[in-house]
């Protein structure tokens, strides 16, 4: 394709950044491509096709750089011969939502950069009393679609809390992400570790973040959930609104629809809690559809964002995911402690409302956060319970021991000793001594010691 002449190209940024009010310099980045688009092209604003009437040389204007997509973008026209403006047309996508832009596509007025990533030194974090689950099933389904690398690493993180905090089983989390792999557009590439401790990513990828995927996994759903189960759904990556309803955005195909998002979910058979969570942007109108539509008996949905609104993004992660799901594990993703303790009933457990109540005090000022719940009991739900309702010196007692050994075991090993053998060792013990004192804390130290130092050796 031809390129642009230099002087033509100069000519046009510097008028098009003339142009703009002081705020807009402040808040505007600008991207130009050195090749012309040359008459009868179509650039695609993702599912927004705009034809190129003339051989153009094309400006493209992102108007609010902190936000997920959609949000209001410009592409400029200019005839290719004269640099003379011809068009513009407004939009709610970039022209490489779900694929790299070509090297021709280059920014040249940037003064937002979220791409700057900070430097954290990662720490182990606090060990805490462990997670068990009574009854019924828990099962998860984390979905990301037109995925960048912030949204790849809200999924590793949610996986990570599934996992080792609450032992949920692999076989029972779906990871629908983008083209079906540790993918996503943009940097950094090539793709490497995930930034909470610089570990390689853990998620296994189920599928692909479509509609059709995601279809496909809630019809296993509807073949295995039962009366007792919990399900917990993450959408995360971009969101729009046709002007009716919201809608979530994919990897490839069909967007889906906050209606058709619910009425999928409406064919599940009843069951006990649903725990919906949204990251994307226009996340607030999924709400009230979920809520209608749900067959659980228990339903609450957290959004990062009202019907018509945007949603805020990070260099590394989302704001309002990365803080509901730390508020859900008990840190933050490099492991340090949390700006206050979710937990304010004070029952060792962190609910669903509960972590949404800490996401919304501590979010970023352009988030507008919706919280909706069947009932005020739905709120209540929690992906796990904790030991230490039952006694607490047990409890303390526990995790004293257990802590040499999750200081010198890589941390997926150590939660995976802890979960599938060590806790089932530990039933005889909580039988014995479920209803004792605090005097017979020597009893149990003795008798935890003597289980852990078995397993662990």
């Amino acid at each position: 394709m031809p390129t642009v002449p230099g002087i033509i190209h100069n000519e046009i940024k510097s008028r098009i950044v003339s142009s703009l009010s002081f705020k807009a310099v402040l808040a505007t980045n600008l991207y130009s491509d050195s090749t012309i688009l040359t008459k009868g092209a179509n650039v695609l604003a993702y599912k927004q096709r705009i034809p190129i009437e003339r051989d153009t040389i094309m400006v493209f204007a992102d108007d609010a750089p902190q936000y997920n997509w959609s949000h209001p973008c410009r592409y400029l026209l200019h005839d290719a011969k004269t640099g003379e403006f011809y068009h513009e047309v407004q939009a709610q996508f970039p022209p490489y939502l779900t694929t790299e832009a070509p090297k021709t596509f280059q920014p040249f007025h940037q003064p937002v950069r979220i791409t700057d990533i900070g430097l954290h030194f990662p720490i182990r974090p606090i060990l805490r009393c462990p997670i068990r689950w009574t009854k019924g099933q828990r099962y998860a389904v984390l979905f990301s679609g037109a995925s960048n690398n912030r949204h790849a690493n809200d999924l590793e993180f949610l996986y990570r809390t599934l996992r080792d905090i609450y032992a949920f089983p692999p076989a029972n989390i779906h990871v629908l992400n983008y083209d079906g792999a540790v993918h996503y557009n943009g940097s950094p590439q090539p793709v490497a570790s995930w930034p909470g401790d610089h570990t390689a990513y853990r998620m296994p990828v189920n599928g692909k973040g479509t509609k059709a995927d995601l279809d496909t996994v809630l019809d296993t759903l509807k073949a295995n959930l039962k009366i007792d189960d919990l399900l917990l759904i993450h959408t995360n990556n971009h969101g729009g609104h046709n002007g009716t309803e919201s809608y979530l955005c994919t990897y490839s195909g069909a967007d889906y629809l906050a209606s058709e998002f619910a009425g999928k979910l409406g064919t599940l058979p009843k069951f006990n809690s649903l725990m919906v969570m949204m990251e994307q942007c226009h996340s607030g109108g999924f709400n009230a559809p979920i809520l209608a539509h749900s067959t659980a008996a228990f339903t609450s949905v957290s959004s990062a964002c009202q019907e018509l609104n945007n949603s805020i993004g990070g260099a590394e992660f989302d704001p309002f995911a990365r803080d509901w799901i730390a508020a859900m594990t008990g840190n933050t993703p490099y492991g340090g402690a949390l700006a206050s303790n979710p937990d304010t009933n004070g029952n060792g457990k962190v609910s669903a409302r509960e972590a949404y109540n800490y996401a919304n005090a501590v979010k970023d000022p352009y988030d507008t956060p919706v919280y909706s719940e069947s009932s005020a009991a739905a709120g209540d739900y929690y992906l796990g319970e904790r030991y230490g309702y039952i006694w607490p010196i047990y409890c303390r007692i526990l995790v004293e021991i257990l802590t040499p050994y999750y200081l010198h075991k890589p941390i997926p090993e150590f939660y995976a000793i802890l979960h599938e053998k060590l806790i089932p060792n530990l039933q005889p013990i909580e039988d014995k001594l479920g209803n004792a004192s605090a005097g017979q804390e020597a009893e149990l130290r003795t008798a935890l010691t003597a289980v852990i130092k078995k397993v662990f050796g």
